[in-house]
């Protein structure tokens, strides 16, 4: 069900959802994709655990700095990912991880508080949340090249 709190992206990717979770996991390869393009993090907590915390200051191209706080809600090894952003715009996203073929079908909703906020995130979430995928993608193709 979508609402107007919702923001909701898919995409198939060509990795196993083993690979995928992985990215999630591991605080370098996780730094090294998320958030928009021409974005960088530097974390200072990653506990990928339920219940853990992720802290981190995502650097924007234009020098700004955005600090974030979330916490691993419920991670379903190789399915699904919950993480709740625990300070403002704060929402969940749910990221659900589906095998098809070769690849992993991957399901991204944010639901925000409200729907002011939502409304007001849209513009930019909308367009990040697929420019974490198209990053997300070239991470992955790094690792596996030799």
């Amino acid at each position: 069900m979508t609402d107007d709190r919702t923001l909701r992206t898919s995409r198939s990717l060509p990795f196993s959802p083993e690979e995928i979770y992985g990215a999630f996991a591991s605080p370098e390869l996780l730094a090294a994709w998320w958030g928009p393009e021409g974005f960088s993090n530097t974390f200072e907590i990653h506990q990928f655990t339920e219940g853990g915390r992720w802290k981190f200051v995502m650097h924007a191209p234009d020098g700004t700095d955005y600090q974030n706080e979330s916490t691993f809600e419920a991670l379903e090894p190789n399915s699904k990912i919950v993480i709740h952003h625990d300070c403002p715009p704060k929402f969940r996203l749910t990221v659900e991880l589906t095998a098809e073929g070769r690849g992993t079908h991957v399901t991204w909703t944010q639901v925000f508080e409200d729907a002011q906020t939502a409304q007001a995130v849209k513009e930019r979430a909308g367009p990040a949340n697929e420019q974490n995928l198209d990053r997300l993608t070239r991470v992955l193709e790094q690792a596996e090249t030799p």
